[in-house]
């Protein structure tokens, strides 16, 4: 039997560059379906992630998602958690979990650098008991993962941030309205609260 993480166009290429040993091997020795404790550490250190979600149709869609560090939590050996805020309402990355539970987290440090991919299935609920611990969370997202591993760095260009959006939810902390929901083309067609 094939290597279960790799896919057949994924098999032409490594074939092409004579990578399949290569990727064999860096996935037997890093992959992984449970969070290490460095895993959560690094995890829960982070203050921004990207989520990469398709449509029942495949159609893919990528977002990006910050909070303070700790807006993301390891929850089980092999769960994460985080809060979805207030955005656009367009939810797009949600609305494709709720057709496609599919997803691909990659989390990023730009200073080490370091990253580390997960890819899962996610759930979303309003009633998650973890929400309550959440400050400024409408949903809870929760990501079972499949597999877990690191990625090579050596492409991440370093970026400095010295401080947190001042948008980011956080306890004792109440975020101001965007500028964006002050335009008169959205003024009439903004969520009632």
């Amino acid at each position: 039997m094939d290597h279960p993480g790799y896919h057949d166009g994924m098999r032409r290429l490594q074939d092409r560059f004579d990578s399949r040993r290569l990727a064999d091997r860096l996935d037997e020795r890093l992959g992984r379906a449970a969070f290490t404790d460095d895993d959560r550490a690094f995890i829960e250190s982070r203050a921004l992630f990207f989520l990469a979600s398709a449509d029942e149709q495949g159609r893919p869609d990528c977002s990006y998602k910050g909070g303070a560090p700790g807006f993301v939590r390891v929850t089980a050996p092999d769960e994460l958690a985080f809060p979805s805020y207030d955005g656009n309402g367009m939810f797009r990355s949600l609305g494709n979990v709720l057709v496609n539970p599919a997803v691909g987290l990659l989390f990023i440090d730009f200073e080490s650098p370091r990253r580390l991919r997960v890819n899962g299935h996610a759930t979303i609920a309003e009633d998650d008991p973890l929400r309550a611990e959440m400050p400024g969370a409408q949903l809870v997202v929760r990501v079972r993962a499949g597999r877990i591993f690191p990625n090579c760095p050596r492409y991440i260009h370093p970026v400095g941030a010295s401080e947190l959006s001042v948008y980011a939810p956080r306890e004792g902390h109440t975020p101001p309205e965007p500028k964006w929901k002050s335009f008169d083309f959205v003024a009439d067609v903004l969520p009632r609260r």
